[in-house]
């Protein structure tokens, strides 16, 4: 981690010593980061919004407490080239649903909720298909850290172990018993939804469903079985995905990210802005360079369609030190 955190740091110097201070978010920016020809392409994910907002949607605590790791015994086990969780279990829809955080730090909750919702899937054979809620585990999970201001993936995944997560769908879907209650906002300038602006405050935690969800809210929980961290080593982690599914992984975000269109990311240039939570889905090689397939949670107009490949194998801003999952109690 300290390393990965260093040559990030390095690469940002020395790039900084080469040219003037590009603004967060500007056209000047994207020209240099495409200028430069690296192994992906920058272009204009939010226009009108304010630093501060995409500042907020940083809100995972890197370098939290640790959960014990799994080691994979990966002598017997063939890892193809490519791995993509959507189709290797089409029979789960959670794997492919992109999410959005709105106004609100809760990266670390929704990419617990979301990777949980794919495996309680994928560990049933298909037979329990729900959307966790990340509503619940946001507003919920006191030692979790500090709701829309930010959290720890590892505490969020011992809390569905300990206590339990209901269900609950994206916002104004009226699916499961605590839907997402902070709505999307519009990145772009000409879009439906209402302007994003600063960090909204965390939900209040309702132990009660919406009006006419049953069962009750006590009786609507999933637990986890156990909750572990992910050893750094790539094969660990391809091992982990193919076996048991979608983790959760923790990460630097770099000013540049915000650019991200298409092509495996890898950090080029611009400030350190915060830690951030992803749900990985899978690997695969572009052009000669390997990645790791993420889902984010800034909705589908984010990115490639609510997607993007970051470098796998060099630690890449920190995304290999911090996976987290755990196995369902079904």
């Amino acid at each position: 981690m300290y390393r990965a955190a260093f040559l990030c740091l390095v690469m940002t110097v020395s790039v900084t010593w080469a040219r003037p201070h590009l603004p967060i978010l500007s056209s000047e920016m994207i020209n240099f980061i495409n200028k430069v020809n690296t192994t992906w392409t920058a272009g204009q994910n939010f226009q009108n919004v304010d630093v501060s907002y995409v500042k907020g949607l940083c809100g995972t605590i890197l370098n939290g407490p640790k959960l014990p790791e799994v080691v994979h015994n990966t002598d017997n086990i063939k890892l193809p080239d490519s791995f993509d969780s959507r189709k290797q279990w089409p029979k789960c829809p959670t794997i492919q649903q992109i999410r959005d955080q709105g106004s609100c730090g809760s990266c670390w909750a929704f990419g617990a909720a979301e990777a949980i919702s794919d495996r309680i899937c994928i560990h049933s054979s298909g037979k329990i298909n729900v959307e966790i809620s990340a509503e619940d585990l946001l507003s919920c999970c006191d030692e979790c850290g500090m709701g829309c201001y930010g959290g720890y993936p590892t505490v969020a995944w011992e809390f569905w172990v300990k206590k339990g997560l209901v269900t609950g769908g994206l916002y104004d879907s009226k699916v499961g018993c605590r839907p997402y209650t902070i709505a999307p906002c519009e990145h772009h300038v000409n879009g439906t939804r209402p302007p994003c602006q600063g960090e909204q405050d965390t939900p209040k935690c309702e132990e009660q469903c919406i009006d006419g969800y049953s069962p009750s809210y006590q009786k609507d929980k999933h637990f986890g079985r156990r909750s572990y961290s992910i050893p750094s080593q790539e094969e660990q982690i391809m091992t982990e995905l193919f076996k048991n599914g979608p983790v959760e992984a923790a990460f630097s975000v770099y000013a540049d990210f915000l650019l991200y269109k298409t092509g495996v990311y890898q950090h080029v240039t611009g400030e350190m802005l915060g830690g951030h939570a992803i749900k990985i889905l899978g690997w695969g090689e572009e052009n000669g360079t390997p990645y790791w397939l993420a889902a984010n949670s800034w909705n589908t107009d984010w990115g490639d369609k609510g997607y993007f490949k970051i470098k796998r194998g060099n630690d890449e801003c920190g995304i290999e030190s911090e996976m987290v999952t755990g196995i369902p109690l079904n």
